[in-house]
């Protein structure tokens, strides 16, 4: 049987392993390992129990740090464990600084790389997402996309054809697998936030937007104003909180939350009137959901969701927050059909490891 390492390392990634990991039970011998690029519970921890994810078989505790520590760190970590439990091939999701580690001590041991949402690009160079990305691709012998634009991108950078597997979005695999546990559990959250009807849902992690307090209170008033009637409940990222901290003249109609388990926050996404947000995965979601969305950035590594969903970019200009508000809460929820975004792609990706495996191994 063969054997994958299978990596992740913040909280968008095991949303990304789990339909992978669930796809290769029974078919190949699989070791998790957990980077722990995100450590505090609500973040990583309670993401494993929730998608039902086996703990991870090797915890390598990296931490925080700036993008080299952390990137060095992981490297240094990870090649222990590659050479003390030889395996086939590693598999990474995302761009996050683990995902480029991993793949680079993988490389440097002669080891194949599998890249999972391989192909996004959002052409912005100041997120470090980007070199993340591009970086990774290079040095996979797979690369998983998620649409057809990613196919292009790759194809463009001179990519050969035949390393590019279209399979879909995994994140869209977790969603669907888990979205009737998320209404009900919604239900519970929106009846403790005092019965909660209409709301409206902001995230905001982006340094671009939340590492100068002044930007990060100019973008969260202009918000609440944009829809004074409506509440706006705001899960706070840890990496926000620490800039918002002292900070006791929110509006009235923000509700700050700590951060959400996924079943939590996807079922509060799934019945929100509009959600606003600088995250990636979110654009993908509210999508599928047909939930309108407002992209606070320039540029989207997802544009997909632009042609065929329900996300919208606005910029990152506060005045721009609120015609854009009043434009989406007239906006019928319609939910985007986007090729391959049906659930299956985690088994798209075991069924090609597998057999190219297999195959290079000399079996049936």
């Amino acid at each position: 049987m063969v054997h994958l390492t299978v990596v992740a390392a913040a909280r968008p990634n095991f949303m990304k392993v789990a339909p992978v990991l669930r796809a290769l039970e029974g078919r190949a011998e699989t070791t998790l390992v957990h980077t722990g690029q995100h450590y505090d519970d609500q973040m990583s921890n309670v993401f494993f129990a929730e998608l039902g994810i086996p703990l991870p078989d090797v915890n390598l505790g990296v931490g925080s740090g700036s993008h080299a520590e952390q990137t060095a760190a992981v490297m240094v970590a990870f090649e222990k464990q590659l050479l003390g439990s030889p395996t086939d091939a590693v598999v990474v999701v995302g761009d996050v600084n683990s995902t480029l580690a991993a793949s680079l001590v993988a490389t440097k041991l002669g080891i194949r790389v599998a890249h999972v949402e391989a192909g996004l690009r959002s052409g912005d160079w100041t997120m470090p997402e980007e070199a993340n990305r591009v970086l990774t691709d290079r040095m996979s012998t797979w690369l998983f996309t998620p649409s057809a634009d990613a196919d292009a991108n790759l194809l463009a950078e001179g990519i050969a054809s035949d390393r590019i597997r279209l399979v879909g979005n995994v994140m869209i695999d977790t969603l669907l697998t888990n979205l009737d546990r998320a209404r009900a559990r919604a239900d519970v959250l929106r009846a403790q936030l005092g019965g909660l009807e209409r709301f409206a849902v902001l995230t905001l992690h982006r340094p671009a937007n939340v590492d100068e307090p002044e930007t990060l209170l100019r973008l969260i008033d202009a918000v609440a104003r944009a829809a004074p009637d409506l509440p706006v409940i705001f899960p706070v990222h840890p990496r926000t909180s620490a800039r918002l901290e002292g900070c006791t003249d929110l509006p009235s109609n923000l509700r700050p939350l700590p951060p959400l388990s996924y079943l939590d926050f996807v079922g509060l996404v799934a019945g929100a009137e509009l959600v606003l947000t600088d995250s990636g995965g979110i654009q993908e979601e509210t999508s599928v959901l047909g939930v309108p969305c407002l992209t606070i950035r320039d540029n989207t590594e997802r544009p997909i969701t632009c042609e065929l969903g329900t996300n919208r970019l606005i910029g990152t200009d506060p005045a721009a927050i609120a015609p854009a508000v009043a434009e989406a809460r007239t906006t019928s929820r319609t939910p985007a059909s986007i090729p391959l975004w049906d659930g299956h792609a985690g088994e798209r990706v075991a069924d090609v490891l597998v057999h190219d495996l297999q195959q290079s191994k000399g079996r049936p």
